[in-house]
Formats: structure tokens, sequence, C-alpha cells
């Protein structure tokens, strides 16, 4: 399970540029890992502040997205199809400064215009993220996003 921050303003979308140990880079939302024990609520904002140096605060629960990531695309060797649940939250930036991440695979984030991060190559997060943001569906739930291209898992 992982938290993830939409932070959107004047029309730009808080992003971060993460390299993995394979060398593989992708930007992505800020955002990962929910701790045992750990409110995805709190996990979020703790994220934030991690990976980008920014303070931040949940503006509202966007939805939660569940996917299964078949053996074939997965970018870590395993006999198994991995399943991701994200909870997607609308954050917004109340301090701090942009940085990379300390001793982290997070090296950059920046604020990118909407329009542009069709031409990056990033996770299929950024589009769920975006896509909730734009949406906001009832129910929290956003149809399966397309990956390939420059999107990847």
């Amino acid at each position: 399970m992982a938290a993830y921050a939409v932070c959107i303003d004047d029309g730009r979308v808080l992003v971060a540029h993460c390299a993995s140990p394979t060398g593989e880079s992708n930007w992505t939302l800020p955002g990962g890992g929910v701790e045992h024990g750990e409110d995805p609520f709190d996990a979020v904002i703790r994220e934030v502040a991690e990976e980008t140096g920014c303070e931040a605060v949940v503006e509202r629960l966007l939805g939660v997205d569940s996917r299964v990531i078949p053996v074939a695309e997965r970018r870590v060797p395993s006999p198994l199809p991995h399943q991701n649940v994200g909870v997607f939250y609308r954050v917004r930036i109340t301090g701090g400064e942009l940085r990379p991440e300390p001793n982290g695979e997070t090296a950059e984030s920046v604020w990118t215009p909407i329009p542009d991060v069709a031409h990056l190559r990033r996770t299929s997060l950024v589009d769920v993220g975006l896509a909730l943001a734009r949406t906001v569906p009832p129910t929290g739930h956003v149809a399966p996003v397309p990956v390939g291209g420059l999107i990847q898992h």
C-alpha cells in the first residue's frame, strides 16, 4: 500500500524524478509506501517532506487505485504479478524549499505545467493522480490507465 500526493498549483503539478538502482529513471508523484501501523493520510505528508523538502497539508482524498502489474511488465524480476494499492490525496504545499531527497531515490522535484507531463517518461501513477484530480469521481475510482510509450509501471 502506498500514498501519493497530487499537488496542483497554477496549472502545474509537482513531480519527482526518481532513479532506480537499475539505472532507470522516471517522473512520478511524491509519495510511497505506507509503513506498518501508519495511516495513509500521515504517510503522504511524511513522503512529501522526505522526497521534496516541502511541508504539505492534505486537502481531500481523491481516490484509491488498485492495479495488478503482470510479471512481464515488472521492473523487478519476480515470478509473481505485483498488486499496488495507491491512495491518492489532493495536497497543498505550505512551506519549505524543493530539494533532492537525502540518501533516497528522488533526485529532484519540479513544478511542471500539466500539458508538459505528456512528454515526460513517467510512471502510471502520474496519469492516475491527474485523472483523479481532473474528474474527482464520486466513487473515487478512475478507469484503468493504458501503459505504454512514455508511461511505465
